[in-house]
């Protein structure tokens, strides 16, 4: 599938500038198989939500020492710091906060505020940068100044969806898997949840999610957990510790699976038949 233009007039809403991005996502999308319904409604919801539809493509750092003190405490009011000296300097606050990881240097290298988020996703920190430049045969600094392009804010988030293997998520349309493997967590679920329905609906698909797939295991609890250990005639507590471990280890080797004491698909499958 290969997006039409009025298709991407509608997924970039409110953005003036959304026919220059016509062609760059007729283009790169199919390369990285961002190519179906689901696919292509995950990926303009993700980076709808992270650039307010591709229209912020650098990391906005203008924080008030009050905004420092709440959103990174870590690095000023628990650490003793300051926050005034930097209020509303971007450039000291990117260097303080990413500094010493991501693979940026010490806050005085610069590293944190020129390996800023940047792009449609915003990909951050040298190490993210070094290795897109690779994936497109590029330098370090030739990728600095791609990525403010849109062709290349566009092209960074490709690959970095391609690395995190979300393809695969946006095939069982699980919302919550595609936010927390782009920021790490579940900021903003709800605009990213009402960005994919929307998405899904322009490209005439349906927002029909999969079920997760059976994955029981030590520390698990609930009402399957109960259900496996009436199967191994245990006490249904509902908590899976060591001793339904050894009992679902018995079992799989008594009806031919795998006795790895992980209750999955086929196993669960079996055992409630």
């Amino acid at each position: 599938m290969v997006l039409s233009d009025d298709e991407i007039r509608l997924l970039l809403h409110g953005n003036k500038e959304w026919s220059f991005w016509c062609e760059p996502l007729k283009t790169l999308l199919p390369q990285y198989d961002i190519n179906t319904v689901s696919r292509i409604a995950g990926f303009m919801a993700q980076c709808g939500h992270e650039s307010l539809n591709f229209k912020v493509l650098s990391e906005n750092l203008n924080y008030s020492a009050k905004g420092l003190n709440a959103v990174f405490p870590k690095y000023f009011k628990k650490a003793g710091r300051n926050a005034e000296k930097y209020h509303r300097n971007p450039e000291l606050i990117a260097n303080l906060v990413y500094a010493n990881r991501m693979g940026n240097g010490a806050p005085d290298s610069g590293d944190g505020y020129l390996h800023r988020g940047r792009g449609v996703i915003q990909i951050t920190g040298k190490n993210n940068y070094s290795d897109f430049a690779a994936s497109v045969g590029i330098t370090l600094s030739e990728a600095i100044d791609y990525v403010q392009t849109k062709q290349g804010a566009l092209e960074s988030a490709c690959w970095y969806w391609d690395m995190r293997n979300i393809n695969v998520t946006c095939d069982r349309q699980d919302i919550k898997k595609m936010t927390t493997l782009i920021n790490g967590g579940t900021i903003g679920l709800e605009d990213r949840k009402h960005h994919f329905v929307r998405a899904l609906k322009i490209l005439g698909g349906d927002y029909s999610p999969s079920p997760r797939p059976i994955l029981i295991k030590v520390g698990s609890e609930g009402d399957k957990v109960a259900a496996i250990q009436r199967v191994l005639n245990l006490s249904p507590d509902g908590h899976f510790g060591k001793l339904t471990e050894a009992a679902v280890v018995a079992w799989q080797a008594n009806n031919g699976l795998t006795p790895d004491g992980i209750v999955g698909p086929k196993t669960y499958e079996k055992m409630l038949a």
